[in-house]
């Protein structure tokens, strides 16, 4: 695994988790990922010596501050921003083939249903058009086919990942930023 690349999986497990997406666990394997491809922090060695059992317990009290060691935002449980970033993170595995276009509208749907988060509200019209299939004339195929836009208007051109920045910093002669 490349720095950049676990510092990308880092940044999607803390805004997944922040949503109640994945495990504390996760975020300790992403702090191990990190020190093994070289990123440093002491709060960061501490999330990543954190035993699985007991993440739930001790990784709220460390993330934050292993995050900003790194340079990576941290989201508060339940937070608006914490939401909108784990909604970009999830677009950006059914971009990748890594999670199918229909688990990313339910997933919406049932994490904030209509009308709460509107950077979900596409993603969750497009599950109800999934339940009708029957009485349309679209297809399956179609609808992922607008999921697969919606995730890439969610992205968007003008996103840059930590793996991308650190591409353009290598050509620019500078460090990952």
């Amino acid at each position: 695994m490349e720095p950049a690349e676990a510092l990308d999986n880092a940044r999607d497990a803390a805004a997944l988790w922040s949503v109640g997406y994945v495990r504390a666990a996760e975020l300790v394997d992403a702090a191990c990922d990190l020190l093994v491809t070289g990123h440093d922090g002491r709060t960061l060695a501490m999330l990543a010596g954190v035993h699985t059992r007991h993440a739930d317990q001790e990784v709220p009290d460390l993330l934050e501050a292993a995050l900003h060691e790194i340079g990576l935002d941290y989201y508060p449980p339940g937070s608006r921003a914490g939401a909108e970033a784990a909604v970009k993170a999830l677009a950006r595995r059914v971009l990748a083939g890594r999670m199918e276009p229909s688990a990313l509208t339910v997933w919406a749907h049932t994490t904030f249903g209509h009308d709460t988060l509107e950077q979900a509200e596409r993603l969750v019209e497009l599950d109800d058009v999934y339940d009708c299939l029957d009485v349309t004339d679209m297809t399956e195929q179609d609808v992922d086919a607008e999921v697969n836009a919606e995730a890439r208007r969610i992205v968007g051109s003008t996103d840059r990942t930590p793996t991308e920045l650190g591409a353009r910093d290598a050509r620019n002669g500078g460090p990952l930023g």
